[in-house]
């Protein structure tokens, strides 16, 4: 029992995915702000990244992989969440950070992109 609980967790050490929790401090500065409309997300990151997926509240894990093309367990619980949306950066086909976007009244889109990239980079702030 000792070995499978240490294999867990060496396992679960082994993730390079980061919760970037700073990027999420600076996206809730600028949704708190009612003069802004939008996120530039290119201007705000100092990683690597290729595409960025959007995931509203209440995404499937299925839908989530399904649309990543990737394992991916989502840490965020956003299948039982209104309060967020999950922001999933991808880099050489792999998930290398995420954020949890926290609403304000506000919800976000992508107009009708799949995923964003560093040339097309904006989510559009929608507040009620």
């Amino acid at each position: 029992m000792t070995i499978f609980i240490v294999l867990i967790l060496l396992l679960a050490g082994c993730s390079n995915v980061q919760h970037n929790t700073d990027l999420e401090i600076s996206i809730l500065s600028l949704v708190e702000n009612n003069s802004n409309n939008d996120i530039s997300l290119n201007q705000m990151t100092s990683f690597d990244w290729e595409k960025a997926f959007l995931f509203t509240p209440y995404s499937t894990q299925k839908e989530i992989e399904k649309q990543l093309g990737v394992n991916f367990n989502d840490p965020s619980n956003i299948n039982m969440r209104d309060d967020i949306y999950l922001l999933v950066f991808m880099n050489d086909d792999k998930v290398v950070q995420y954020v949890e976007v926290e609403r304000h009244g506000a919800d976000f889109t992508i107009e009708g992109n799949e995923y964003l990239t560093p040339a097309e980079d904006r989510i559009i702030i929608d507040r009620h």
